[in-house]
This record gives structure tokens, C-alpha cells and sequence, in this order.
């Protein structure tokens, strides 16, 4: 990619996080990309493209694969704080924010399949880990995809209020939350 188209995404994706997608304008992008409105459609064939070539640059997409939850030692509390760490790690409340932007009707289409890839790799990993951890007879028997589930949305939960309000609303840091919630689930589902 050339330094120029760089530059759009960079203001484009800018300008996503401060006004959503509607709101980004190409008038405002050439502006804080120092190019001329005319390049932006010399490179892109319209607003759309430059928010999905956005969207395969690494700095605007988590590092989330499978690989992201490998580190099991088969201890639930270890591996769930394991789960949570990691997710927090790559879910950044500015990722949050420009997934919040990304959500515009005129683009969602296109972006929904790549923003719901991050937590849909989440719930399979942590389902299947919980479903291996029922078939040791290490937790109860409960519906693993509904605790992933509940488990997810406690860790994604922290990330968006953190995006939304900083710690306004939640006043516990990142590791605090992390150890009080596991020590919740943990204490529901073990044998």
C-alpha cells in the first residue's frame, strides 16, 4: 500500500472513531490526509472501500485467532482470567469505539462479518474449552455455549464502558474486574 492511501485510511478510520461513519465526510478526510479530494477517488472507488481497506490493516483489527486462547493449563480459574486477558489485550476501547462507528446502516452490512468475527472466535474457543472441561468432570453440567456466552459479554462489557466512559462507571482496573468476575463464574461452576 502507498504512503497516500495509507494516509486516507488513517484520517478516514480518525474520523470514524470522533463522528461515525455517517458523519466522516471525503471533504474531511482529504482535509486531515493533506490530499485533494479528488485523490481520495483516485485511490478509492468510493468512502466505502477506504473504511474495509481499513478494516485488513492490523492496527484497526484486533489480533484475535484461535491461537489467541492456546494457553491452556486445564486450571477453570487460570484459563478463564487466561480468556479474559487476552481478549482485553486486542479489544481495546479504541477498537471499540470505531467498531461503535463501523455500525452504520450505509456500511454495516460490509463490516458486521469482520467486527463479529472477533467475539464468534471468542465463544468457540471458550465453548469448546468448557465443554472439555464438563467431559473431565472439572465444572457442572451447564450449557457451555450459554456460560460463553455470559462470559464474553462480562469481558467485552468492561471494554465498552471502559470506551464509553473511562472508569466513571466501573472504578476497578483491568486485572481487579478480571479476578472478581472469574472468581463469580468460577464459583458457579465448579464441581
Amino acid at each position: 500500500m502507498d504512503k497516500t492511501s495509507k494516509k486516507i485510511i488513517d484520517a478516514m478510520m480518525d474520523i470514524i472513531l470522533e463522528k461515525g461513519y455517517a458523519g466522516a465526510t471525503t471533504k474531511d478526510v482529504a482535509e486531515r490526509a493533506g490530499v485533494n479530494e479528488c485523490t481520495i477517488f483516485r485511490k478509492f472507488k468510493e468512502k466505502k472501500e477506504i473504511v474495509l481497506a481499513g478494516m485488513n490493516l492490523e492496527q484497526y483489527r484486533p489480533k484475535i485467532s484461535s491461537q489467541t486462547f492456546s494457553d491452556i493449563k486445564w486450571d477453570i480459574e487460570e484459563d478463564l482470567k487466561m480468556f479474559m486477558e487476552n481478549y482485553m489485550k486486542e479489544v481495546t476501547p479504541r477498537f471499540v469505539r470505531l467498531s461503535i462507528g463501523l455500525r452504520s446502516p450505509q456500511i454495516y452490512e460490509q463490516t458486521a462479518p469482520l467486527i463479529m468475527d472477533i467475539p464468534n472466535i471468542f465463544l468457540r474457543a471458550l465453548t469448546d474449552y468448557l465443554t472439555q472441561m464438563k467431559k473431565m468432570k472439572k465444572i457442572r453440567d451447564i450449557d457451555c455455549g450459554v456460560t460463553a456466552a455470559a462470559i464474553l459479554s462480562a469481558t467485552f462489557g468492561y471494554t465498552f464502558f471502559s470506551a464509553s466512559f473511562e472508569d466513571d462507571l466501573i472504578t476497578a482496573n483491568r486485572s481487579e474486574y478480571i479476578n472478581t468476575t472469574v472468581k463469580s463464574f468460577v464459583g458457579g461452576i465448579v464441581l
